[in-house]
């Protein structure tokens, strides 16, 4: 019945990091090396997209200046700051590294933030978003894109650490003895305005010495596993496996995506179901890059050259998917289907019923209600909402494979980090569904006996 997709939909969506990939996997392209310490940050605000290797170095240009302002625009505008009548007038903005700077400065200015009454390149500097003063600054000459991106993202990130903001996440710290392991119940999914995320989590990040997830987002092995479990090895296609009906609805999903009518024959059903929940779940806010809180985490750490660890494997995550029914991966593929069928765009399909108004609109309240939760670190609020006791005694053939079988699992490995020889700082990121109730990792690792806290 479509309705259980939204508990499948859910279960998974905080549960399996195979759902944090992008869809049916991408390639990943190395920085600029003087601002890798940018690039996480600023791919997730939408500064940078998949492109950038090919511009990033290249002068910034007026069309990108507009729409990287007007990315700074949106971000400070959520924060509901007192507005003030700013004084710009004189101020030259161009491409240059001063135009550039004079406006970002516009942006800001139009709130009541403290020394923002000063020049530009003085309220710049006090916040960090340039370094140096006078010459040093080389006001005059063409900014590159790379330089506007760094000074943009920094203003964001300035702001909102100076107003308390940002998005908290669901983030506690475990300790034993002298180790320490920051633990971060993840979405794998990028919507409701979840960047930037609190200085309080970006700085756990980079505390700690190895980063964990469930799954090493940067194993190019593993990952080449799972897009062959993704796919058809036998010579046989979707046609072959789903009724004629599905297969039709399938075509037009994939031409919708821009794939041709046969875009999508190759892959198998749960590969497919997966794909289309996580583009249903989307929304206005979702960037260019859609990228899921492991992936923000997982470019921090790369990027700052963290040790990166991971619980389990592709081919232990991959196999709970590829080993479902094919029954079921049909029953999936059609629920997830009619969702998107339904969060397309003026669609007007008569495969979407009143039930997929239904479930998308409760999807969405949900969701909704979750990142709500997550942003403001109120693991109770988010507990209820998400319901982990109604998915795992639910008779859904995916959910006991998604917890039951492998809590246990986390919370052993989460204790074999605190219980590492000598003084160490670890971070692990896994969906927050295995860190809440009943059976998450947060209460286990409590009743071995470790102090586990909710940061403040």
């Amino acid at each position: 019945m479509r309705r259980n997709l939204l508990k499948k939909a859910l279960a998974g969506l905080l549960s399996a990091a195979l759902l944090s990939l992008p869809a049916l996997a991408a390639e990943s392209k190395q920085p600029a090396a003087w601002a890798v310490s940018q690039i996480a940050d600023s791919y997730a605000l939408g500064l940078v997209d998949d492109d950038y290797a090919s511009y990033i170095q290249q002068p910034l240009t007026t069309d990108q200046l507009e729409k990287m302002t007007g990315i700074v625009a949106d971000k400070l505008a959520l924060l509901e700051l007192d507005q003030r009548t700013a004084d710009t007038a004189g101020l030259v903005v161009d491409t240059t590294r001063g135009g550039v700077m004079n406006a970002l400065y516009q942006e800001a200015a139009a709130y009541d933030l403290p020394g923002v009454d000063g020049s530009p390149v003085a309220f710049l500097t006090g916040l960090g978003v340039v370094q140096g003063d006078g010459a040093s600054l080389a006001q005059d000459r063409a900014c590159t894109y790379v330089e506007a991106m760094v000074m943009a993202n920094r203003l964001i990130l300035a702001v909102y650490d100076q107003q308390d903001a940002g998005s908290k996440g669901l983030l506690w710290k475990a300790t034993n003895g002298d180790n320490t392991l920051y633990l971060l119940g993840t979405i794998h999914l990028d919507r409701d305005n979840v960047y930037p995320l609190h200085k309080s989590v970006r700085d756990a990040i980079q505390a700690s010495e190895e980063v964990i997830f469930e799954l090493d987002l940067n194993d190019q092995e593993g990952i080449a596993l799972l897009q062959s479990l993704q796919s058809y090895q036998d010579g046989t296609t979707l046609a072959d496996h789903i009724s004629p009906e599905l297969y039709q609805r399938v075509q037009a999903a994939s031409v919708a995506l821009g794939k041709g009518a046969n875009g999508l024959d190759s892959y198998k059903p749960w590969a497919l179901a997966a794909a289309l929940s996580n583009l249903s779940m989307q929304d206005s806010t979702t960037s260019v890059n859609a990228m899921a809180i492991d992936s923000y985490v997982n470019a921090a750490a790369v990027n700052s050259g963290k040790a990166i660890g991971a619980v389990e494997t592709y081919a232990f995550q991959g196999g709970i998917f590829d080993g479902l029914s094919p029954a079921y991966q049909e029953s999936y593929l059609d629920s997830s289907l009619a969702v998107f069928e339904k969060s397309l765009s003026g669609s007007d399909s008569d495969t979407t019923s009143s039930e997929a108004d239904e479930i998308l609109q409760l999807q969405n309240e949900l969701l909704t209600a979750m990142f709500t939760a997550w942003k403001d670190r109120d693991p109770e609020a988010f507990a209820k909402v998400y319901n982990k006791s109604a998915i795992i005694n639910s008779t859904d053939e995916l959910n006991s494979k998604l917890f039951t079988e492998r809590d246990p699992g986390m919370i052993q490995a989460a204790a074999n980090y605190l219980e590492t020889e000598g003084s160490h700082t670890y971070f692990m990121a896994v969906g927050a569904g295995h860190m809440v109730d009943p059976g998450g990792i947060v209460s286990g690792l409590q009743e071995l006996g470790y102090t586990v806290e909710l940061v403040p």
